[in-house]
């Protein structure tokens, strides 16, 4: 859907306007211009977008849908593409925005390229051409990579955005027509894929059988940017208080605690009376610096202070704790949903220590802007439900 921008402005103005008459003489084109660009975009969407009558066009639910995302796409996209440069709401086109796009996060050429599945020369191309579009460089050139300009930033960010944008169009269409497309992405730290993601996702399947679910693993402030930038569409976590940022928003969907696990032959699965300069003697697998499960473990020994544990291995995997504390004296600190799927299976036992005051939200973290498609929500359903019942936020 996002192949032509300038079809996509042409059917707004003929949304905008009933007539194709009026829609031309608005774009400064041919009525057979308007004429094509409409077939080609309903052509795209496998479905009719304008009922022909002797009052005017009007648009179909399908075309409804379009209006509604191409509306909401240029709105993101316009004021970036005219900071950057008067004319190229006029002129800029998908391709150069998508290798502008590429080239940001890449800041290379033949990255870029090998990210877009083009030859470097088309990707230099489009960049020159929206350079020359703007009269100025987007890119300085540097020994080490290309590095867009505060301009060429924003218009990458709008750009990912308003694709996504129409990506969900598609989606949506498809879907008021009975077909299934489009994807379900989720950026999923470690707690979340004990017990809430799987279950939630076997839940959304019963319902989507066929659209793709892809899970990206990763630490929060890695899967941040891409929440942000329209690449995943939602994170599921452990909430942060404040939020990291003003153009994100939070939804509780329940409470977990901390627990202390150990491996099955551990010499202190089982003891009593354990106390907190005991562990200390152990070494441990615990998280980064910065994330609510450390800032817990650090204040648990806290009164120790020199005499505080040492011996860390700061991981997020939960696999590799597993086998540390599987093969070794290690302890580690998870979150009690992961422990208690570990413990479950046996590859884990839970020290008989209560973690006081550790409860924390958990939930999901969404743009604050993101209208999310008929099977986005569906999927933001099936973790309400999973998780007890608490309300999504679309």
């Amino acid at each position: 859907m996002k192949s032509n921008l300038r079809h996509l402005r042409v059917f707004l103005a003929v949304a905008r306007y009933g007539s194709v008459t009026r829609a031309a003489a608005a774009s400064n084109v041919s009525q057979s211009a308007v004429t094509q660009a409409i077939a080609k975009l309903e052509a795209l969407a496998g479905s009719s977008l304008f009922r022909r009558t002797p009052k005017g066009v009007f648009p179909t639910p399908a075309g409804d849908i379009l209006v509604e995302r191409a509306r909401r796409a240029f709105a993101l996209l316009d004021p970036a593409l005219r900071e950057a440069g008067p004319r190229l709401p006029l002129t800029a086109t998908s391709a150069q925005l998508a290798a502008l796009a590429a080239m940001f996060e890449a800041q290379n050429f033949t990255l870029a390229a090998r990210r877009l599945g083009l030859a470097q020369p088309t990707v230099h191309r489009a960049i020159a051409q929206l350079e020359r579009e703007a009269g100025r460089p987007l890119f300085e050139r540097t020994p080490f990579g290309s590095v867009a300009s505060r301009a060429a930033e924003a218009l990458a960010h709008a750009a990912l955005l308003a694709f996504a944008e129409l990506d969900q169009a598609e989606a949506d269409i498809a879907d008021a027509a009975g077909r299934e497309a489009g994807r379900i992405v989720v950026g999923a730290m470690p707690l979340s894929r004990a017990r809430l993601l799987p279950e939630a996702t076997m839940l959304f399947r019963a319902k989507r059988p066929t659209i793709p679910v892809r899970i990206v693993d990763g630490v929060y402030d890695d899967l941040l940017p891409g929440l942000r930038r329209g690449e995943i569409d939602m994170l599921v976590s452990a909430l942060r208080d404040p939020p990291p940022i003003g153009d994100v928003t939070q939804v509780k969907l329940f409470e977990d605690d901390l627990a202390l696990v150990c491996g099955p032959e551990h010499p202190l699965r089982g003891a009593k009376g354990i106390t907190v300069a005991r562990m200390a003697d152990y070494p441990w697998v615990v998280n980064a610096h910065g994330t609510p499960m450390r800032r817990h473990f650090d204040a648990l020994f806290a009164p120790l202070g020199e005499r505080a544990p040492r011996a860390l291995v700061e991981t997020g995997s939960l696999i590799l704790m597993r086998e540390l504390l599987r093969r070794s004296d290690h302890l580690g600190c998870v979150s009690r949903m992961q422990a208690e799927a570990e413990v479950a299976l046996g590859a884990l036992a839970m020290l008989p220590f209560a973690m006081k005051a550790t409860e924390r939200p958990i939930g999901l973290t969404l743009r604050a802007d993101w209208a999310p498609t008929r099977a986005q929500r569906d999927f933001l359903d099936a973790l309400s439900a999973v998780a007890g019942g608490g309300t999504t936020a679309a």
